[in-house]
């Protein structure tokens, strides 16, 4: 299996992921350049939000040799699901939902509701909306919340 628990070396990879991610996907819809380009940095991303213990022990990679994709729970929520952009469309996503499903007791999410590619995927893997709303924090965008 290619999927496993994240270590403090996985760190600046899984942090990489994640704003380039957020870059491509979010900063379209949010257009904050000083969030996307400037506060959003991998090293300070990783000191001030991935090492903290409650999020480091929720964190699954899949590396086959090269992490390519990350996700983080809380509880049986799905809190953050990335694939480095360069290798989307390949599975990857595919595999940590299932893992998360079947071995983590995932049921749950919430997804930006202008991200509508998240949205068809998480449905193609057994999840639905439930019509609950709220907003992303700092935001005039909703997340929506999604169930198995």
């Amino acid at each position: 299996m290619n999927i496993r628990k994240a270590s403090i070396e996985d760190l600046s990879r899984v942090a990489e992921i994640y704003v380039f991610n957020n870059r491509i996907n979010f900063f379209p819809i949010f257009k904050n350049e000083g969030y996307s380009f400037d506060e959003l940095q991998v090293v300070s991303l990783i000191d001030n939000y991935f090492k903290k213990d409650e999020i480091i022990n929720n964190i699954y990679v899949f590396d086959n040799g090269i992490i390519k994709g990350f996700m983080q729970m809380n509880g049986t929520e799905i809190d953050k699901l990335f694939i480095d952009t360069s290798f989307q469309s390949e599975g990857i996503g595919s595999e940590l939902i299932e893992y998360a499903i079947k071995e983590l007791n995932a049921d749950n999410l919430w997804a930006l509701e202008k991200n509508t590619r998240a949205i068809s995927f998480y449905q193609r893997h057994g999840f639905h909306l439930t019509g609950q709303k709220k907003f992303e924090e700092d935001t005039t965008e909703y997340l929506v919340k999604m169930e198995r």
